[in-house]
């Protein structure tokens, strides 16, 4: 994985966000000779509010965005980002392959439905690659990042809370063996994962934090490695069969690391011949999914980190992998431009390949009953496929901006997406579709 920030890139829509995109069309307008756009009329087209699904089933735009006062229509500005986004690839010219190989499952399923974007939640990233920085515990409580914090985010109560501030002094409440007593300065968090009441936070000199949300302050401060190329690429925190809750951190100087989360001590640490950008285990803990800077991703058995099988398809490298709640399946995200989905008993050919609009795969998400897939790209597309189906059915969500993450509550019924935008960063908030009788409302 790049070593580069955010910031240090133009491989997003930062650099085209419509703030700017405002501002480009006011200097197109005097350029013809119009009148240059007034403080009113700018802070109109600026100032965004939330939106609830009552009004956008009135017509309202999902993000708020006004496209009745802007000199483009939003399909005509649509064209204009498929255009010119630029998908950041380490192999030239992988995601133009894919193009001409691969054709989109039909759009049309209707799973999921917007309930409401929160203006208020200004989600954010600090790698452009790394995109899982949004993470449901509850249908109503989404813990994400923003800036240097770990915020709390209540669609019941619409309280937005600190829950971890990293741009000052992090250090443990608690004594374990191999932690940090004096904690870190300024962490810079790259990715982030929540389960139930426990957190853990990654950054990008290798720190892992690791917070009990049900108490206060901070339980555990490590660092995997002191080598210059150390980001925390990923996290996941899992029931293990042996002994309680564990989490796996995969970091870029080619180690998986798995910790046990009630004594926080050292039980894996495996090595790889490339950097690991991603890992998911299986549901019954014995296979581990492990993609990175490499074309090809593999499963490795958990107990001693032997490779298994090897992953043959993909055409760049992998930044996500996820497990379907049956053991069999799983599927990994690519710079290509696509999802692949494999039958982890016969992995020689995908059962199916799928292509994204924009750019690369950078979060996969199975719904816990096994029905869905959800896909993002780096930006303005979400995709959610019909497993039933045979992924040959999708709901795709449309919209504008980075995405930070995305996540599924526990019982599926809520689906969150992260936007980073200088003017219309935001949480949207979908919920499951339901089909009812007319009988249902006496039970």
């Amino acid at each position: 994985m790049s070593s580069e920030r955010a910031e240090d890139y133009d491989y997003m829509a930062e650099d085209e966000d419509m703030a700017e995109f405002v501002d480009d069309m006011n200097e197109d307008n005097n350029e013809r000779g119009g009148a240059e756009m007034g403080d009113d009329e700018y802070n109109v087209l600026t100032k965004v509010t939330d939106t609830s699904s009552a009004q956008a089933r009135s017509g309202k735009d999902i993000q708020g965005i006004p496209w009745d006062r802007l000199n483009i229509t939003r399909d005509n500005y649509r064209m204009t980002r498929l255009e010119q986004y630029k998908n950041y690839e380490n192999i030239p010219s992988s995601g133009d392959a894919v193009d001409k190989e691969c054709k989109q499952m039909e759009k049309g399923g209707n799973y999921y439905e917007f309930f409401h974007n929160t203006r208020l939640v200004k989600p954010t990233i600090l790698h452009f690659q790394l995109r899982n920085l949004v993470w449901a515990a509850s249908k109503h409580d989404v813990y994400l990042m923003s800036n240097y914090s770990v915020m709390h985010w209540s669609s019941i109560s619409s309280n937005l809370s600190e829950i971890l501030n990293f741009s000052g002094h992090v250090a443990p409440t608690e004594k374990h063996p191999g932690s940090i007593l004096e904690g870190f300065m300024q962490t810079q968090i790259s990715t982030l994962a929540v389960k139930d009441n426990l957190l853990v936070a990654g950054g990008f000199q290798g720190e892992l934090t690791c917070k009990r949300l049900d108490k206060g302050g901070v339980s555990f401060c490590t660092r995997t490695t002191y080598d210059d190329n150390a980001i925390t690429n990923a996290l996941e925190i899992y029931d293990s069969p042996r002994s309680g809750i564990h989490f796996m951190a995969s970091n870029n100087d080619c180690g998986v690391r798995e910790y046990d989360m009630e004594s926080f001590q050292l039980l894996n640490h495996f090595r790889f011949p490339w950097p690991v950008n991603h890992t998911s285990i299986s549901p019954d803990r014995k296979l581990i999914t492990v993609v990175g800077d490499h074309l090809h991703g593999l499963l490795v058995d958990s107990q001693n980190g032997k490779t298994v099988s090897s992953v043959v398809g993909h055409l760049d490298y992998s930044f996500a992998s996820a497990w379907h709640p049956d053991g069999n399946i799983f599927a990994t995200g690519n710079q290509d431009k696509t999802c692949r989905v494999w039958d982890a008993r016969k992995v020689s050919t995908p059962i199916a390949v799928l292509k994204g609009n924009l750019g690369a795969v950078r979060s996969i998400r199975f719904s816990s009953d096994g029905r869905f897939m959800v896909v993002a790209e780096p930006a303005d597309f979400v995709h959610v496929y019909d497993t039933k189906a045979d992924y040959k059915m999708r709901q795709e969500i449309d919209f504008f901006g980075e995405i930070s993450g995305v996540s599924l509550s526990p019982d599926d019924e809520a689906l969150y997406i992260g936007i980073w935008d200088r003017t219309y960063a935001s949480l949207l908030q979908y919920n499951k579709r339901h089909k009812y009788g007319y009988m249902d409302c006496y039970l």
